[in-house]
C-alpha cells in the first residue's frame, strides 16, 4: 500500500513586529515574492545539459553467476594521461615549444653491399621466373624496378638479368595486344591464367625495350663513363634479344635502337656489333617480315640524314636473303605460271548440309589463326614481302645516284650490279643514263687529277685524300651493272627490243683494258692485307699511323669482288652472245693478249679461259689472227684508238702468243697451248 505523502504546512510569522515595517519594503518584498511564484524551477532544471560520462564500450560477453542473474563484466577504464602535461609546460620558453625534433635519418647503405643485394635479388628472382613464370609474373615488375637503379652497376646487371630471362620465357610465337581479345568472352580458368601471364610478360618486355632505348641514347655521350658503359650494355642486350626472337612483338622498337646508333658517322665497338647483328638477321630472314622492318627503318634514316652516313651501313642491304630465293630473270610486272595443257577433271560437288559448311567455316578460321600464331608465311605472302623489300633498297639506290653522293658511288654500284637481274626492264633506259654520266663524271675527274698533280705538287693531305676518288673501280661496275641488266638473256637481242644502247659502256671498257692490265690492286678486295703506297702523297706526308690506317679503310670502298672478277664478268657479257660482229671479237682478243702479258698470273690464267671460251663460239671469224697468210686488213692495227671497230684489227697477228708460251708459270703455258689447239681444230 503507498505510503501518503505528508502535508507541508507553512510557519506564519508574527503580525507584531510586521507593524513596524515601512511601506517601501513591504512593496519590494511583494513584488520579489510575485516573480518567484511565477519560476518553473523543475523544467528549468530538466533542460539543463548534462555531463554524461562515456564508458568504455564492452566486448566481452555477458556471464550467468551462481544465483541465475545475467551480468556483463565491467571493463577496467585505463588512466588517463594528465591534461594538464600542455599547461604545466607553460612556464618553459617559447623557443623550446618551437623547436623542431631532430629526425632520425637512416644509415647510407655502402655502395658494395647494395651490389651484394642487388645480386641476391635479381638471381632469387630470375630462379623463380625460370622455375614457373606464370606463378610469378610479378616478378617482370620486380626487375623493371630494380633496372631504375642510379648506381650503374646495378642498372647493367638487372638489363643484363631481364635479358637472360626474357630469352627464356619468351614463347614461339608473337602474342596479340590486350585490347584485342574480347573481354566478355567466356573462357576457361586456364585459358584467362594464361592471358593474364600473357599480358603481363609483354608489359614487362615492352617496359624492358623502353629501358633499353633510353640507356641506348647515351652511347654518343663522352662526359660520363658510367652512361657510356651502361649504354654499351642495352645495345649488346638489343642485339642478342633481336637475334634470339626476332619473330615476338616490338621488333621494330629493337630495330630502331640500332639504327640509331648506324646513324652516326663515329665507327666505335657499338656500331660494329649493331652492323654484324643486322647484317646476320637479314642472312638468317626466312619469312620476309624483320627484313622489311630493318630496310624500311634504315631507307628512312639515310633519307633524314641526306645521305650523310657511312659506307659499311649501306652494304648491308648485300647480306638479304631474297638475292638466293627469287628468281634470277628479271622482275616482271606479272608471275608466269606454267599452264597445264591437259585440263582438271570435273569432280562432282559434294552435298552439305548447312550445319556441315558452318563446321567447316569455323575449323577454316581455328586453322587460320593457328597458322598466324605458328608464325607460318606462305610462299605467296613471302614473295611479296620480298618485293616490297626490293623496291625499298631501289629506291634508296636510285636516289643516292641522282644525289651524287660520292662516298657512296661504288656501295650503290655495287649493290646495283648485284641485283640487277632482279630490276624491272621499266626503268633500264633510266638506269643506263644515270650510269653513262657516272663514267663521264670518273673519267673527267681522272684527267683532272692527273693535270693537278704536275701543277699542284704541294697540295695538303685531307685535301688530297678527300679528292681523290677510284674512277677506273666506278667505270667499272658501271660497265658490269649495265650488262648484268641483261644477264641471263641474249644482249644483243634484249637491247635491240628495249631499244637499249650499249656501245658507250662496251667502247669505255675497250678503252680501259690497258690501265686495268697495270692496276697493281687488281686481284686485291678490300679484305686483302696490304701495305700503304709509298709513292702516294698522301702516305709520305702523313706520319700519324692512325691517319694512314684511315686512309687505306677510306680507299677500299665496297670492293666485295676484286677488280679482276668484274672485268672477267663484263668481258664475258660482251664476248660471249653469238651475235657479236667479228671485228669486235678479234679487237678484244688482240687487245686481251696484250693485257695477258701484264697481268699477274692467276688473272693471266683467267683471261685465257675467256678466250677458249670465245674461241668455241666466234672461233671461225677470228681464226685468221693466227695466220698471217690469211690477213684479211690493209694497214696496220692501232692499239690505242678508241673505236674498236676502227682500230683495224685484222691487219695484226697474235704474236703475243709466243711470249706467253714462255711464261714462268705452267699453267699459263698450259693455257696458251689449249688456245692454239683449239684454233689449229677449227681450221
Amino acid at each position: 500500500m503507498a505510503v501518503a505523502r505528508p502535508i507541508k504546512r507553512r510557519k506564519l510569522s508574527p503580525t507584531g513586529p510586521t507593524k513596524d515595517v515601512s511601506s517601501a519594503e513591504a512593496s519590494t518584498q511583494e513584488g520579489h515574492l510575485s516573480r518567484i511564484a511565477g519560476w518553473d524551477l523543475e523544467q528549468n532544471y530538466e533542460q539543463r545539459p548534462r555531463k554524461q560520462k562515456k564508458d568504455a564500450e564492452s566486448t566481452r560477453l555477458p556471464i550467468k553467476t551462481a544465483e541465475g542473474r545475467i551480468e556483463r563484466l565491467a571493463v577496467p577504464v585505463a588512466e588517463q594521461e594528465s591534461e594538464d602535461s600542455l599547461l604545466d609546460s607553460g612556464n618553459e620558453s617559447a623557443s623550446d615549444i618551437n623547436e623542431p625534433e631532430p629526425v632520425e635519418r637512416p644509415a647510407a647503405v655502402p655502395v658494395r653491399q647494395q651490389i651484394i643485394e642487388a645480386k641476391e635479388e635479381l638471381a632469387r628472382i630470375g630462379t623463380l621466373l625460370s622455375e614457373d613464370p606464370e606463378e610469378h609474373a610479378s616478378g617482370f615488375r620486380k626487375l623493371a624496378e630494380i633496372a631504375n637503379s642510379t648506381n650503374p652497376t646495378v642498372k647493367k646487371l638487372a638489363l643484363a638479368t631481364q635479358l637472360a630471362v626474357y630469352k627464356d620465357v619468351i614463347p614461339g610465337y608473337r602474342i596479340r595486344p590486350h585490347g584485342e581479345i574480347h573481354k566478355d568472352e567466356k573462357v576457361s580458368k586456364d585459358v584467362r591464367r594464361l592471358r593474364s601471364y600473357e599480358q603481363a610478360l609483354v608489359s614487362g618486355f615492352q617496359t624492358y625495350v623502353k629501358e633499353l632505348a633510353k640507356s641506348a641514347k647515351a652511347s654518343g655521350d663522352t662526359s660520363s663513363q658510367a652512361a657510356a658503359s651502361v649504354s654499351t650494355v642495352a645495345i649488346s642486350c638489343a642485339c642478342n634479344l633481336l637475334l634470339a626472337v626476332p619473330h615476338f612483338n616490338f621488333r621494330s622498337e629493337l630495330i630502331k635502337i640500332l639504327v640509331d646508333k648506324l646513324s652516326s658517322k663515329k665507327r666505335d665497338d657499338d656500331f660494329t656489333k649493331c652492323l654484324e647483328t643486322l647484317e646476320q638477321l637479314f642472312r638468317d630472314d626466312e619469312d620476309g617480315n624483320p627484313s622489311l622492318d630493318g630496310v624500311s627503318q634504315l631507307s628512312r634514316m639515310m633519307k633524314a640524314r641526306d645521305y650523310r652516313i657511312d659506307e659499311s651501313v649501306l652494304n648491308t642491304f648485300l647480306h638479304l636473303r631474297l638475292l638466293s630465293e627469287l628468281s634470277s630473270r628479271g622482275s616482271q610486272n606479272r608471275i608466269d605460271k606454267p599452264a597445264s595443257d591437259t585440263p582438271k577433271p570435273k569432280t562432282k560437288k559434294e552435298f552439305r548440309t548447312k550445319k556441315t559448311r558452318k563446321i567447316l567455316k569455323e575449323r577454316k578460321a581455328v586453322e587460320k589463326e593457328f597458322s598466324e600464331a605458328d608464325a607460318i608465311v606462305s610462299h605467296e605472302e613471302r614473295d611479296r614481302l620480298q618485293s616490297e623489300t626490293l623496291k625499298q633498297v631501289f629506291i634508296t639506290y636510285f636516289r643516292i645516284l641522282k644525289a651524287r653522293i660520292p662516298t657512296l658511288t661504288g656501295a650503290v654500284l655495287e649493290g646495283l650490279a648485284k641485283y640487277a637481274h632482279l630490276i624491272n626492264q621499266d626503268f633500264f633506259g633510266d638506269l643506263l643514263e644515270a650510269l653513262k654520266d657516272l663514267i663521264a663524271t670518273s673519267t673527267n675527274s681522272n684527267n683532272g687529277e692527273e693535270e693537278e698533280e704536275q701543277h699542284t705538287e704541294h697540295e695538303t693531305p685531307q685535301l688530297s685524300q678527300s679528292t681523290s676518288q677510284d674512277p677506273l673501280r666506278a667505270s667499272l661496275l658501271c660497265t658490269t651493272t649495265a650488262f648484268a641488266l641483261l644477264e641471263g638473256q641474249d644482249v644483243a637481242r634484249s637491247a635491240a627490243s628495249l631499244n637499249l644502247d650499249l656501245t658507250f659502256f662496251t667502247t669505255n671498257l675497250y678503252k680501259s683494258l690497258h690501265s686495268y692490265a697495270l692496276n697493281p690492286d687488281i686481284e686485291l678486295s678490300a679484305k686483302s692485307l696490304r701495305l700503304p703506297d709509298p709513292h702516294s702523297p698522301v702516305s709520305v706526308s702523313v706520319s700519324n699511323p692512325a691517319a694512314t690506317t684511315t686512309t687505306n679503310n677510306n680507299n677500299n670502298r665496297v670492293n666485295l669482288k676484286t677488280p679482276s672478277v668484274l672485268l672477267l664478268r663484263a668481258l664475258g657479257a660482251i664476248l660471249l652472245p653469238r651475235s657479236v660482229p667479228p671485228l669486235r671479237v678479234a679487237a678484244f682478243v688482240k687487245q686481251l693478249y696484250i693485257c695477258s702479258l701484264q697481268l699477274p698470273e692467276k688473272s693471266a690464267q683467267a683471261v685465257l679461259g675467256l678466250v677458249h671460251q670465245v674461241m668455241k663460239v666466234h672461233g671461225r671469224k677470228v681464226a685468221a689472227l693466227w695466220n698471217t697468210e690469211e690477213r684479211k686488213g690493209d694497214g696496220v692495227f692501232d692499239a690505242v684508238r678508241g673505236d674498236v671497230e676502227g682500230s683495224n684489227p685484222f691487219a695484226g697477228t697474235i704474236w703475243e702468243g709466243e711470249l706467253l708460251r714462255c711464261h714462268y708459270v705452267p699453267a699459263v703455258r698450259e693455257g696458251v697451248k689449249e688456245v692454239e689447239r683449239l684454233v689449229r681444230d677449227i681450221k
